[in-house]
């Protein structure tokens, strides 16, 4: 190529910026002051196409560009909020349209230390995996390190992460899953697999799966793939699910041999507390991890895991680099109801008859062990469907007396109805007849109908005082300005539920919204259906799990009720987090448990296994996994509920609260051993679990080693602040009107140009915001929104092509009492162009500069750019006196001819603008512990890091001249 990466040229009567091309065949251009979507590719093998392009120079500010000193500030913040690409060394930080966490920057520093990435992030639930992990994709993609990436992740999570990148990181992603594939496929030119045609993707694990996907996908996959959700991917160690999850293992594991293959596994509970599982993670980093033991490494050993394992509580981040990252207080607690006479009659009645069912089982001598397993199951999940609601269990005994199959869509679920699974699969289908491996007697039949007919009498609060306490405390937390989320564990419970609130809440609350979601809507239909209810001032979500997994809930709502108690506590936090976490505007969270007194279920569940997570919570300040799966709860109430439970109920009914701690003689003797066993591993993962955060938190990275760099980089491209002020300057400038207003402002569009509605919603007025969190009804505007991108282009066509009506002025003289002798301030745009060390292709970054001089040049009386003097006095200089317009043109020409002999002097505060990049580039190389470089000046014979493009872009001109 004739013309050099950075350089201006014209063409097409326009300037344009020459940028890197990947093929040497191809001119790739961008307009000067324009977007990236305007760049243009100019191949130059076309006839007499290189004689269309010239090299071309900004033009110098003249007498015609004279205007107020005080849209100075307007033209300078324009272009700086324009650019795209910034010189420091995280490029990436100009293109996102938030700004990051301090502490989300550290994921990234390791993984620029590794080659090829492999990195775990295991960050406590709500800190903001998915925004470090997409920071590191988006920072290689910048570096451009990776061209091509996919997200894995479970099915309910691809379109959260499709907007996740759309919204914060402005890339298109494609979905991979069953019901896209052929529609994408149809879009494909060639003969080409998804997994090579489109670059950003985001897959359905459990689709590339199976054996005939994984090969092909293993085969094509891009460089680098971020896995959410990884613990539902561990080797399985003895579970039911294995089938499934073992498909999942198979597939990291093969991916994980591939020697380049880049890998960011994300998951807030990495350790389930079974050692072999969380060692089969790691192993994904290094093979040698998989022998890894925590608890016994050396401190070599530790060392080299640290450098691919972080894991940060909460209290690691509240308060880091002088930032604050404000979460919500957890108000948590226990609601607890006594059954009615009729529910608690029919509980006697159910009991019995799952006793004799489990009786029957025992005595039978024919049969297999698999079909007394199955009673014993049959009759637990019976009991608990019931105590969940009469609606979960008439659908229940409706399907065992129609003989009708389980439900298809009840995954996961195996040999045991009665589990909760993990692995973002919807288990709310309430367990039926395919698990009964025997013909029911005649009399089983006859009580079932007579139970049948019970359950259906109990539909209603004024008999079921699980549904009334439940409707009380929704309407309690609405009058207190909370918004509840109420989790079931069946669909059915979950209908009835949502049935029964409505009409009782809106005879307070005519226009409460309540709305019930399950995993028989499909994910589009429930985020459609949550953004929607964020529209109600009072609104109530009753769910099952189906949203407690990765689905984020703290825009809209503010307080979590467990209508079912979960049988494994990590459900517990996982609902929890999913409005307990970053982002949450509310003060105060609400997660309160609704149990029964007197229902034995509730009872084993509570005491021994929430009641000990939520109190180790509480001490060591950490959201714990659970470290057995919801099988032991089940073997323990099975014993306690089925095989002893007359015992259990009369000492549970002499307790004034299930929270009363036992002496471990009287725990033995009322729950039994299976409940101290399960009891005593969480104990032991308590502690596991401290001192493995203590050990990863990642305290190795300082603050203050990135802190100036942040600053700086802050400075170049304007942080939050910077775009608050720019939008109320210019917003104002235009005629337009913005007032602050209760949390934000509200924006009032009629008078703004047409072009620049076009980038906003079509009303006559909105309320906005330029903080994030984004409080509750207003939109957020960061620098990459368009509206701001619009503003920045006009400001800056306005400035260039003298717009009268708005015009920003290029140049300006004006008498002020800020300055003692006569001070020439300079705005210049300078082009970077920046290459790594062993890299092959050139990347242009912009940033402004602000100098200038007093008196003459020839003085020698500089601006100090070290303390940004120039930028103080474009900000604080006002007009004192009045100056006719041939004086003020003038003092212009007398400047502009100055402006020939400064070439020297304007080159020269360019390499040492890059000579401050070269140190900052050189400071996070040393917390990355990689090699020096220097800047690039004439006869530099050491590797080139930042070029400066000469001459630089003089944007504007402007004197102040003393006075009074």
């Amino acid at each position: 190529m004739d013309f050099q990466v950075g350089s201006l040229v014209h063409t097409r009567q326009r300037d344009w910026v020459v940028q890197p091309s990947d093929d040497t065949d191809v001119l790739l251009l961008k307009p000067l002051g324009g977007t990236d979507d305007e760049t243009t590719g100019l191949f130059m093998g076309l006839p007499g196409i290189r004689q269309t392009i010239k090299s071309a120079e900004f033009i110098l500010p003249k007498a015609e560009d004279l205007g107020a000193f005080d849209t100075a500030r307007l033209l300078f913040e324009a272009t700086r909020l324009s650019f795209r690409s910034g010189a420091g060394p995280f490029r990436s930080l100009a293109r996102l349209s938030f700004r990051p966490r301090s502490y989300q920057i550290v994921p990234l520093i390791m993984a620029l230390r590794l080659d090829p990435v492999r990195l775990l992030i295991a960050d406590d639930v709500g800190v903001g995996k998915t925004a470090e992990s997409l920071l590191i994709v988006k920072e290689l993609l910048e570096r451009r390190e990776i061209k091509r990436f996919a997200v894995i992740c479970p099915p309910h999570l691809c379109d959260q992460w499709q907007r996740e990148l759309k919204d914060k990181f402005g890339i298109d992603a494609v979905i991979i899953r069953s019901d896209t594939q052929a529609r994408l496929d149809r879009d494909i030119q060639g003969d080409v697999s998804v997994y090579t045609y489109y670059p950003y993707q985001i897959l359905s694990i459990d689709y590339i799966k199976t054996d005939t996907r994984r090969n092909v996908f293993l085969k094509e996959c891009p460089e680098l793939c971020i896995v959410d959700e990884v613990h539902t991917c561990a080797n399985p160690d003895g579970q039911s699910s294995a089938g499934s999850q073992q498909q999942r293992y198979g597939l990291l594991r093969d991916l994980a041999k591939k020697e380049d293959q880049q890998l960011i596994l994300l998951t807030a509970t990495p350790h389930s507390g079974k050692p072999a599982e969380f060692q089969s993670l790691l192993g994904l980093l290094k093979p040698e991890f998989a022998q890894t033991d925590l608890l016994q490494m050396d401190a070599e050993a530790r060392k080299r895991l640290s450098r691919h394992f972080v894991q940060r509580k909460r209290g690691d981040v509240i308060q880091w680099l002088g930032e604050d990252t404000p979460f919500p207080k957890r108000d948590g607690g226990e609601f607890s109801y006594d059954l009615s006479p009729d529910y608690a009659a029919f509980y006697d009645n159910l009991l019995d008859f799952a006793q004799q069912l489990v009786r029957r089982s025992e005595s039978r001598s024919e049969g297999t062990r698999g079909s007394q397993n199955s009673r014993y199951w049959s009759a637990l999940a019976l009991l608990r469907g019931a105590m969940s609601s009469p609606r979960a269990g008439i659908e229940m005994l409706n399907r065992k007396l129609g003989n009708q199959p389980q439900d298809e869509t009840d995954e996961g679920v195996g040999d045991n109805p009665v589990l909760d699974t993990e692995g973002g699969q919807d288990t709310d289908v309430t367990p039926g007849h395919v698990l009964e491996k025997s013909r029911w007697t005649s009399d089983e039949v006859k009580t079932m109908r007579s139970l049948l007919n019970q359950m259906e009498a109990l539909q209603s609060i004024r008999k079921d005082a699980k549904a009334f306490y439940a409707a009380n405390i929704a309407e309690e937390w609405l009058g207190q300005g909370f918004q509840p989320v109420i989790f079931c564990r069946y669909i059915a419970t979950a209908k009835y539920v949502g049935e029964l609130l409505k009409p009782a809440l809106q005879k307070k609350w005519a226009n409460v919204d309540v709305q019930i979601i399950t995993s028989e809507d499909p994910d589009e239909v429930r985020r459609q259906r949550i953004d929607d209810m964020s529209k109600s001032a009072k609104r109530v979500l009753v769910c099952t799990d189906c949203l407690s997994e990765g689905i984020n809930l703290q825009d809209s709502f503010s307080a979590v009720l467990h209508y079912d108690l979960p049988w494994n506590p990590n459900r517990l936090e996982q609902r929890e987090g999913r409005v307990d976490r970053f982002g949450q505007l509310a003060k105060t969270v609400k997660t309160y448990l609704l149990y029964g007194k007197d229902n034995p279920i509730d009872g084993v569940v509570l005491r021994v296994i929430i009641n000990k997570v939520r109190e180790i919570r509480k001490t060591i300040g950490i959201s714990m996994p659970f470290p057995e799966d919801s099988r032991s709860i089940a073997d323990a109430v099975l014993q306690a509920v089925l095989i002893n439970p007359k015992k259990i109920r009369t000492q549970l009914q002499a307790q004034t609260q299930l929270s009363i701690d036992f002496s471990t003689d009287a725990e033995t003797a009322i729950i039994g051993s299976k409940e101290l066993e399960v009891s005593k591993a969480v104990e032991a993962a308590a502690q596991r679990e401290e001192k493995s955060r203590s050990l990863f938190a990642q305290h190795a990275i300082k603050a203050h080693d990135i802190e100036v760099d942040l600053q700086e980089t802050d400075a170049a491209i304007g942080n939050p602040a910077a775009v608050e002020a720019f939008v109320k300057l210019a917003v104002r400038f235009l005629g337009g009107q913005i007032d602050a207003y209760q949390k934000g402002y509200k924006l009032y569009t009629h008078n703004l140009p047409v072009s620049l509605k076009m980038a906003l919603p079509d009303k006559a007025e909105m309320l906005v915001s330029f903080v994030s969190p984004v409080p509750e009804g207003y939109m957020y505007i960061g620098r990459n929104h368009s509206f701001v991108e619009n503003l920045c282009q006009y400001m800056m066509a306005a400035a260039m092509y003298h717009n009268k009506q708005h015009g920003v002025a290029r140049a300006s003289v004006i008498r002020t009492s800020a300055v003692a002798i006569k001070t020439t301030i300079l705005v210049f745009r300078v082009r970077n162009v920046i290459r790594e060390r062993g890299g092959q292709t050139d990347m242009v970054a912009e940033e402004m500069l602000v100098w200038g001089y007093r008196g003459s040049p020839e003085d020698g009386d500089f601006l100090n750019t070290e303390t940004d003097e120039g930028i103080a006095l474009l900000n604080s200089a006002q007009p004192s006196a009045e100056m006719t317009p041939p004086q003020k043109v003038m003092f212009l020409e007398d400047e502009l001819d100055n402006l020939s002999y400064l070439k020297e002097d304007f080159d020269k505060v360019a390499y040492d603008r890059a000579e401050k990049l070269v140190a900052a580039h050189e400071r996070v190389r040393q917390v990355l512990g990689t090699s020096t470089v220097t800047a690039a000046r004439p006869g530099s014979k050491k590797y080139q890091v930042v070029t400066p493009v000469l001459p630089m872009d003089v944007l504007g001109i402007y004197v102040l001249v003393p006075g009074k």
